[in-house]
């Protein structure tokens, strides 16, 4: 294809345009967030090169010109939805549990809002604009953490990756009620009506005592919370 290196390269260090010619006529945030709408609307599966440059009124070969493959397109779509982290501008309070637990919130609300998000996120992503300004600011909200910065790199990575998890989890499961003809307290009941019946047998005494111990179920918000405060503690 057009504008395809035959070796790797930065999508950043590129122009914005490969090429000679005039000015550009569209710039990577006009196709990344055209890329954005249509995987918000339709999924990932949905994105190609073709419906980008369909959505923005270019041939697909000129799209290729700006960008030379589709994992440089997703690496635009994810710097594009990292801007919608609110970084606050004034310096920490130094409550680094409490910054580094409201930034997994938002972590949440954008994979949440973009549902995509989760299944092409990369390590290999973190070098964009966005995810630099996002970086920067957590490494600043985690200074009252008396650690080097190479475990606070580790404590980010770490949260970052429980909280693409839990979303998935969270997708995966809203997209399998949404599939199925019953709704999920009919099929919950069911399910631990057989778990109680197996439990019952006395073939299970550990799982047994487990269940009789487990404290009621805590909706979504709250089992979230807990869980990164857990992780959090592990780096107090």
């Amino acid at each position: 294809m057009a504008g395809r290196a035959a070796e790797p390269e930065v999508i950043w260090a590129r122009p914005e345009r490969a090429g000679r010619g005039p000015k550009p006529a569209y710039s990577r945030a006009d196709i990344a967030a055209a890329a954005v709408r249509i995987a918000d609307a339709d999924g990932i599966d949905a994105l190609s090169m073709r419906r980008v440059a369909g959505e923005l009124g270019c041939g697909t070969m000129s799209l290729y010109n700006y960008v030379p493959r589709k994992e440089d397109l997703h690496e635009l779509m994810v710097d594009a939805v990292s801007g919608e982290y609110v970084l606050s501008a004034g310096p920490p309070d130094g409550d680094w549990r409490a910054e580094t637990l409201a930034l997994a919130r938002q972590t949440r609300e954008i994979m949440r809002r973009h549902p995509w998000l989760p299944r092409i996120m990369s390590a290999l992503y973190g070098f964009s604009p966005n995810a630099l300004r996002y970086l920067e600011h957590c490494l600043g909200a985690l200074e009252g953490l008396d650690a080097s910065y190479g475990t606070k790199m580790e404590l980010i990575g770490m949260v970052n990756g429980s909280v693409m998890t839990y979303v998935a989890n969270e997708l995966g499961m809203a997209e399998r009620a949404r599939s199925l003809p019953w709704s999920k307290e009919q099929e919950q009941q069911v399910r631990f009506a057989y778990l109680a019946g197996q439990v019952g047998t006395g073939a299970y005494p550990r799982l047994a005592q487990a269940l009789a111990e487990a404290p009621a179920p805590d909706d979504g918000d709250e089992l979230f919370d807990r869980m990164l405060n857990r992780l959090l503690d592990s780096f107090a």
